[in-house]
């Protein structure tokens, strides 16, 4: 038996774990300059870094808050969830992943949608919600999209889409490919009456999301930094072997080339968007 089979691995002592009194979920780092900032100072700020201007992602329901006046919102097609058409499975079964959302996010579906004022003229919203499944688009949030421009349609008020997604759903396939068609068809019948359509660009508007209603607005407004395009940067770096320019598919990239008209910060979102809406609905 040769030495070294005698040796014996040598075992790290581990650590003892030391108790603390202090409450988790009171800090938060900023992903842009590393910084810990306070959960009650991004709440202030409205969960913009107040070091670098980093714009953190919002729920649904935060970007409802930040834009809508008080008490003026009125949702509808909470109810509306997906009925697995494809009895799809990965790794897990739809219906499993589709349960793990319902737990996170507190929604049927990742977009709320309903009727609201901002500074007292009325609208229809969509909010897409990236905490469930990743603000994908499948069945049900293509139908809450075009109803939302039905809706807008029927009462001759302008329609607001907050986009935030990273594309189709996959597992609801084709289906979930054939609502760009049925959103970019609610769409032009909008701008065949001659309302107004309004798009916010946030983190990340990605896929079949920007390939179809999202780049679609009369106005197309984005966040600063936000990413914006429909295959990511190291897809199209592997496919066309070049490197990319930097800052490419970033919504300041976007609007120098010509595709989005302006970049909001968050803190006049509220006041940008009162200002198109006074433009088209005097």
């Amino acid at each position: 038996m040769g030495w070294f089979e005698t040796l014996k691995s040598p075992k790290l002592k581990r650590s003892k774990k030391t108790l603390t009194s202090t409450p988790s979920g009171l800090w938060k780092k900023c992903s842009n300059c590393g910084e810990i900032v306070q959960n009650s100072k991004l709440e202030e700020c409205q969960q913009v870094c107040p070091y670098c201007d980093h714009h953190f992602r919002l729920s649904a329901k935060e970007r409802i808050d930040l834009i809508i006046d008080d008490g003026t919102f009125q949702s509808f097609g909470e109810d509306l969830t997906t009925i697995d058409p494809l009895q799809f499975h990965d790794k897990k079964s739809y219906k499993e992943r589709l349960e793990e959302a319902y737990d996170k996010s507190g929604l049927r579906d990742g977009t709320y949608c309903g009727l609201g004022k901002i500074n007292g003229k009325e609208v229809a919203l969509a909010v897409m919600n990236f905490q469930f499944m990743g603000g994908s688009m499948g069945v049900v949030t293509g139908e809450k999209i075009a109803f939302v421009m039905d809706k807008a349609l029927e009462l001759k008020i302008p329609a607001i889409v907050v986009c935030c997604s990273g594309g189709a759903r996959m597992q609801e396939g084709i289906l979930s490919l054939m609502q760009m068609a049925k959103t970019s068809a609610s769409r032009q019948r909008l701008k065949n009456a001659g309302l107004p359509y309004i798009a916010l660009l946030t983190d990340p508007t990605t896929g079949g999301v920007a390939a179809s209603f999202a780049m679609l607005g009369d106005v197309n407004l984005a966040e600063p930094k936000a990413l914006i395009g429909f295959a990511g940067p190291r897809v199209i770096e592997q496919s066309i072997r070049q490197t990319l320019p930097e800052g490419f598919q970033r919504s300041e990239f976007l609007e120098e080339h010509g595709f989005v008209d302006r970049i909001v910060h968050r803190h006049q979102l509220k006041a940008e968007l009162s200002f198109f809406i006074n433009i088209f609905c005097p």
